[in-house]
């Protein structure tokens, strides 16, 4: 699998078709922030593979602080044990980030072709979190797709509940998913 965390485009010199999932990251301040996972689920909702997951959560931070994106920490399965096969790293800086599904499953299979859906979940503060959510066809033919925002806002017993104005809401913004047929 490869990650990348630059501004730059997936180069088209492959053999094999790919899923580029990107957006842009702001780094925010402070603590309770900046976790993040992105991942890829079949139309019956079923974790296919797990793009990428911030270290913090990947190693156990979900059980310090259960608010570090829940709903993938709950899909992924790892509170009750399954292991995280997944890139994890620190948190990137601040720029276009970028990561590659090779279009295959946890296992390392290739999956079928198919429509799927895309996650990116990102903890704003404390309680407060976004969820991206689209959906991308994998069918020999290039695309693009744009997922589209939930927030959640929630007080907590450190911080206030964030609102539609909060500077934290710029954390992860711009997600969009590319299918990319392999080169012939």
């Amino acid at each position: 699998m490869l990650v990348t965390g630059c501004a730059a485009p997936v180069e088209a010199q492959r053999d094999s078709d790919i899923v580029s999932v990107s957006f842009s990251f702001e780094k925010q301040q402070g603590y309770a922030s900046n976790q993040f996972a992105v991942w890829v689920e079949d139309m019956d909702g079923n974790l296919v593979k797990t793009l990428y997951v911030t270290k913090f959560t990947a190693k156990g931070g979900f059980e310090q602080r259960p608010d570090a994106i829940p709903v993938w920490v709950e899909r992924a399965g790892i509170a009750q044990g399954s292991e995280v096969d997944a890139v994890t790293g620190a948190t990137p800086k601040t720029g276009n980030v970028s990561f590659v599904w090779d279009l295959t499953d946890e296992s390392g299979a290739r999956v079928a072709d198919g429509t799927y859906s895309y996650f990116v979940e990102g903890t704003l503060r404390w309680k407060n979190h976004v969820l991206f959510t689209g959906e991308i066809t994998l069918d020999g033919s290039a695309t693009t797709s744009e997922a589209t925002a939930e927030y959640t806002y929630a007080a907590s017993d450190d911080a206030d509940a964030l609102t539609e104005a909060s500077p934290e809401n710029a954390m992860i913004t711009g997600v969009t998913a590319e299918y990319i047929p392999p080169v012939q």
